[in-house]
């Protein structure tokens, strides 16, 4: 890739060579020079750039991006962290800037939604619980098909050296460990993945929908994520801090506001802390908050300053009786 860029950008200089060196005989064939120069100069370029991508062996990634995208899920207890580590994959492996990150909070690996297709943390409502549906946390993805293996390796650093997810206090099959590709199994890039679990000691296993907790196993479900889909979770829990480890920062928590903003967050109808009038304008509505709030103060310092200035007849206050007495003008009221 930097071959080419040299070349790339080389390329004016090579054709400002060529006018200079080319001889000037006669004002009748200098310009048949200087097309011949250009021309050759051009040629030569694209040879030498044809020739740089056939023989660097990063040229077919950088000739023809992986575009073949693949929606997937991994889950390994409370899916805060996850969350946080797969940014930080996004970023590292993929060189995502903050307005292309996919990775997002969720459920799956349950045979259940509610009548409309809801799935959502538990609630007093008790509204479509991810838990007596037999979902499980995780984090879902978009992410080239050739980068799965990457993410597959990422994936089971979260287990440590003893394979057990970071938060064991935290028990039952909401906190299995769990990943979804389409196809499960037999996805193309599942022996990638089966062989980064075994580097960790991990065992994987075909899910069936609705699995018991893995704590202490050493083992992973794997669903068809066609068959047990990711259903987002509320935007509550997206980029949300962890308890196990310092605060993320409001840098990152905030691209909560961010990914609702732009749609890579949708409301679930969940109960939730946005309401779904305020989809579009989480960081405007906060403004407007604090504005309303700053008027209304103004107004109820104006209020009592011409309360105490004018002494209204429609109001009687015992300190108007106590300046009256002085003055030379009793108010009656």
């Amino acid at each position: 890739m930097k071959t080419q860029l040299v070349l790339l950008l080389s390329w004016p200089i090579s054709m400002a060579s060529g006018y200079t060196t080319v001889p000037k005989p006669s004002s009748s064939t200098a310009k048949i020079f200087h097309r011949r120069a250009f021309l050759s100069k051009i040629a030569g370029t694209i040879a030498a750039t044809s020739g740089a991508s056939l023989f660097s062996p990063n040229s077919a990634s950088a000739a023809a991006p992986d575009t073949n995208l693949q929606n997937v899920y991994f889950g390994a207890g409370c899916f805060w962290h996850v969350q946080h580590e797969f940014v930080l994959a996004e970023r590292s492996i993929l060189g995502r800037k903050d307005n292309e990150l996919t990775s997002l909070t969720g459920y799956a690996g349950g045979l259940q939604t509610d009548s409309d297709g809801r799935v959502c943390y538990h609630n007093f409502q008790s509204i479509a619980d991810y838990g007596k549906f037999g979902h499980g946390e995780v984090v879902g993805m978009s992410i080239p098909e050739s980068k799965i293996e990457d993410f597959a390796v990422e994936y089971f650093k979260l287990f440590g050296d003893k394979g057990e997810r970071a938060d064991p206090m935290d028990k039952g099959g909401e906190y299995r460990s769990l990943l979804g590709l389409p196809g499960g199994s037999k996805h193309p890039a599942y022996p990638q993945v089966e062989a980064a679990g075994k580097v960790r000691g991990m065992t994987l296993v075909d899910g069936k929908g609705n699995d018991p907790d893995t704590l202490g196993k050493r083992l992973v479900y794997v669903y068809d994520s066609n068959k047990f889909p990711f259903y987002q979770a509320e935007f509550y829990h997206q980029y949300h801090n962890d308890f196990l480890t310092p605060a993320y920062g409001k840098e990152y928590n905030n691209l909560a506001a961010t990914a609702l903003e732009d749609g890579r967050i949708k409301i679930t109808g969940c109960p939730d802390r946005v309401a779904p009038t305020s989809v579009h304008k989480v960081k405007d509505n906060q403004t407007i908050v604090l504005a309303s709030v700053g008027v209304i103060g103004i107004a109820s310092i104006v209020m009592v300053v011409y309360i105490l200035w004018a002494k209204p007849r429609f109001l009687h206050m015992p300190i108007y009786d106590k300046i009256d007495e002085d003055s030379a003008e009793p108010v009656v009221v």
